[in-house]
């Protein structure tokens, strides 16, 4: 049997799996952190999803047609870039999506010549601080504006 995986740019048409792959992943972060509420992930729109894919980098990631993960990227006016909702399907998880995500976003961020990227994540989520730091994040400050410990993670390309 033939299997493809694929990650490309995602287009208005993506708008929806891209929610329902957000959903996912953010539901299981909650839980995960042990957050109560909601976030601003899973209270998007897909008019929202749909202005992020006009104005910002937003990739989607599929096996078999099947969508299976996104990420997306903010490029600054300061030349450094943001990353956000970045998610792949619970069935999906430890397969290497992710890690081609990040690959590729290195490699489009070097291409811009992007001097440094950075996300925020739960700090007490340590299967996901243990990832970005795999991927060369170093954690350079942390918050508790959000009613929990945010960690800004950064990664420099210079």
């Amino acid at each position: 049997m033939n299997y493809s995986f694929v990650i490309r740019k995602a287009a208005l048409e993506d708008a929806e799996a891209i929610q329902s792959i957000t959903k996912e992943a953010f539901e299981k972060y909650m839980q995960d952190t042990g957050l109560t509420g909601t976030m601003e992930a899973l209270e998007e729109s897909l008019e929202d999803i749909k202005r992020d894919i006009e104005t910002k980098e937003v990739f989607i990631a599929f096996i078999d047609n099947i969508p299976v993960g996104t990420i997306r990227v903010q490029i600054l006016p300061d030349n450094t870039a943001y990353i956000s909702r970045f998610g792949v399907r619970l069935q999906y998880h430890n397969v290497g999506i992710g890690k081609a995500m990040m690959n590729l976003v290195d490699k489009l961020l070097t291409a811009k010549r992007i001097k440094r990227v950075s996300l925020h994540t739960a700090s007490k989520y340590a299967e996901l601080m243990r990832f970005y730091y795999g991927r060369g994040f170093y954690v350079d400050s942390t918050s508790k504006e959000r009613g929990y410990i945010r960690a800004l993670l950064v990664k420099d390309y210079e």
